[in-house]
């Protein structure tokens, strides 16, 4: 990607279309069973967790940068220390966004780049073996 080309958060469709991704990811979280395991580790409200993914994916995709302007750096990793996160977890989490990006109607060009993207991010919040 060049600095002339769009960012990932324009090519997807913008505040909109993240936000609807936030909301279908959080909603198979909550409704398939498959997704327990990282359910698990939310908060019984999911509201702040819905909100804090959206401000973050907004910038992290090249859009505003709305977590950082509310909350300073994101720190990713000291963030989800606290939780038990393994490839199990990783997996899970990456399922449940596919899936999400699928059902929002993402296109596969995109959906393959952000997957890609995200499986660095989810593997790099691991912290332990499993």
């Amino acid at each position: 990607m060049t600095a002339a080309d769009p960012a990932p958060y324009e090519l997807m469709g913008g505040e909109a279309k993240v936000r609807e991704l936030v909301t279908r990811f959080y909603d198979l979280m909550e409704a398939d069973a498959g997704f327990a395991g990282i359910r698990a580790l939310h908060q019984r409200d999911l509201s702040q967790a819905r909100e804090k993914l959206y401000l973050f994916l907004s910038g992290w995709l090249g859009g505003p940068p709305l977590y950082a302007e509310r909350y300073g750096r994101p720190m990713l990793r000291a963030r989800h220390l606290p939780f038990a996160i393994g490839a199990p977890e990783r997996d899970l989490w990456l399922e449940c966004m596919n899936r999400a990006m699928v059902d929002v109607g993402l296109e596969a060009p995109i959906r393959h780049s952000l997957h890609q993207a995200f499986f660095k991010t989810a593997d790099w919040m691991r912290n332990r073996d499993v």
